[in-house]
């Protein structure tokens, strides 16, 4: 599915939509398939799964279906979360979808930013931007970004040895700017794909599905530019 992905956006990057010029990163999260369970349960569960008995259903066959045991625990604007998080990567001008990938709602945003960067480039010609939101603040994605030569969008934030500058301030703002088109994705796969809730109890399957809806989006938005152009 990346393979037809990549083929799908190089295709319209020949027909004249930049898929380069600047990428928004972000992260949602995403409702676990099967009902919560406390950390203890998960790790009795864990280790069930990884034993031979653990895979088979009460008459000796290969479970046909097994609850999830990927997902965990996180806390967003103080509200318990139980699920999966997916990071992604969309094309600050066309909306296209660079790049995606879940993992357990546990994991944090910032560590994925160099992924989802390497993960955009589907054409020859390098990003050139990449616009984030403070949680991707810090020094080891701003020497990323230096080190390869892209501009650093990464919104600021205050830390304990200094406060934000008026310029800083501004700077944010205009950001934000830019970076609300990876918001617009999640809000509209959010409204019509129910993408806020995983369809399987694997991230491997979920992932999958994520892609899929991934490529149709980016196939219709595509035919629009190009009906228009």
């Amino acid at each position: 599915m990346i393979e037809l992905n990549n083929v799908v956006l190089q295709e319209f990057a020949k027909r004249g939509l930049s898929i380069n010029e600047g990428i928004a990163v972000d992260a949602r999260l995403v409702k676990s398939a099967s009902k919560p369970r406390s950390n203890d349960e998960l790790r009795k569960l864990k280790d069930k799964r990884d034993t031979p008995e653990g895979r088979l259903d009460k008459n000796g066959n290969p479970l046909k279906f097994s609850r999830d045991v990927e997902s965990d625990w996180t806390v967003k604007n103080d509200e318990p979360h139980y699920g999966l998080k997916e990071h992604a990567s969309v094309d600050v001008n066309s909306g296209f979808i660079l790049a995606t990938t879940l993992t357990p709602a546990s994991e944090h945003d910032s560590k994925y930013l160099p992924y989802l960067t390497i993960a955009s480039c589907h054409t020859k010609d390098l990003i050139e931007k990449v616009y984030g939101d403070k949680g991707y603040f810090g020094q080891p994605n701003r020497a990323f970004l230096h080190l390869n030569g892209i501009k650093d969008g990464i919104m600021r934030k205050d830390t304990t040895t200094a406060k934000l500058t008026e310029i800083e301030i501004e700077r944010n703002k205009k950001i934000s700017k830019k970076r609300y088109i990876v918001e617009q994705y999640f809000g509209l796969s959010h409204l019509h794909d129910g993408a806020y809730r995983a369809r399987f109890t694997t991230i491997v399957k979920n992932l999958w599905d994520t892609m899929c809806r991934q490529m149709a989006f980016n196939l219709f938005r595509g035919s629009k530019f190009l009906v228009t152009a």
